[in-house]
């Protein structure tokens, strides 16, 4: 996916979800008052970094990020180093969960920060005066009935062990409960998953998930379910890290910025996707993979684990992001 989709009209929200009918194209940030306070500017900053969220930014136990990664991400935000996040989360969670503690902490005027949300579909940036308008690609989003048909499904059968996420827009999303084990949350997907499958059938959409393959009554497959050690996210074939990486390179582009290095970061195998973008389009990366447990693939560019700095194999998900994050802040000396 090496070009943005087209935006289409808009539309009401798919899934129910509180921000309806907004979409929009990738262009430079408008906000009030933007004059550098303590900010720093960089046309060709040495490192840009894209984040996926989950794992490396926030605990997949608490859903929560830690203080020090806040303090980490600002720092290098205020010091003109691209901070973009690059996740499957919905702009609400990267509201609360990044953005306000990120402005609480003290957030310089001038500073701006991107946010690539639903694996694409929706995006936004913010500075200390908070976020611009949520742009929402509703040609990536999944029809409302079939929405409407998962909201039912985890009523009825899967609500002890997880919930519909409300807040999403395009994607449909169901999310283990806090308070349940893995292990428990784990034991049900498979069924979860199979039955959001036949669902894809009932409802005339083709899909696609693990290895079973059912196109809908044109031969097409346009949506695939893509389960998570916490959740099961069902999308467009088109939404994905890589497109992800194509609209965060749009987003320095609109605003004059062109980084001479990449450090993408993630915990999964789907993250490389945004690595093998940037390479193939001949930008410099690094990959950070922060559980490499799944295996690590051959690539044409480094792939970087805690075992780089020095730590042991017990260090993963944000604890692997907040060395890496201080690391980074370490080497450029902010």
């Amino acid at each position: 996916m090496g070009t943005v989709p087209p935006s289409g009209p808009a539309s009401a929200c798919p899934v129910g979800c509180p921000i309806a009918g907004r979409i929009g194209t990738m262009s430079a940030p408008e906000f009030p008052d933007t004059t550098p306070d303590a900010a720093i500017q960089r046309e060709t900053p040495p490192l840009a970094l894209l984040l996926d969220v989950d794992g490396p930014i926030a605990s997949p136990v608490s859903r929560r990020v830690s203080p020090g990664i806040i303090a980490d991400l600002l720092a290098l935000a205020t010091a003109g180093i691209p901070v973009i996040f690059n996740t499957g989360r919905s702009d609400e969670f990267i509201r609360t969960q990044v953005m306000e503690p990120m402005i609480a902490a003290g957030m310089p005027r001038g500073t701006v920060v991107h946010a690539i949300c639903e694996k694409g579909a929706v995006w936004f940036s913010y500075t200390a005066d908070g976020p611009n308008e949520v742009a929402v690609d509703d040609t990536l989003a999944v029809p409302a009935a079939y929405g409407d048909a998962v909201r039912s499904l985890v009523a009825e059968s899967f609500s002890a062990q997880m919930f519909f996420d409300e807040t999403k827009v395009a994607m449909v999303s169901v999310e283990q409960h806090i308070g349940v084990d893995n292990a428990d949350y784990l034991a049900v997907q498979p069924d979860f998953d199979a039955r959001a499958f036949e669902l894809m059938g009932e409802h005339g959409l083709g899909a696609i998930h693990l290895d079973s393959r059912a196109p809908d009554a044109d031969g097409a497959v346009s949506f695939r379910i893509d389960p998570t050690i916490i959740s099961t996210d069902i999308e467009s074939v088109l939404l994905g890290k890589d497109l992800g990486a194509s609209r965060a390179v749009e987003l320095l582009a609109a605003q004059g910025i062109t980084p001479t290095a990449w450090r993408t970061v993630g915990d999964s195998r789907t993250d490389y996707a945004m690595a093998e973008w940037l390479n193939q389009r001949g930008h410099v990366v690094e990959h950070v993979d922060v559980r490499p447990a799944d295996g690590i693939p051959s690539t044409k560019y480094r792939v970087r684990t805690a075992a780089d700095l020095g730590l042991g194999p017990e260090v993963i998900h944000d604890d692997a992001g907040a060395a890496f994050l201080r690391s980074w802040r370490q080497a450029l000396g902010i």
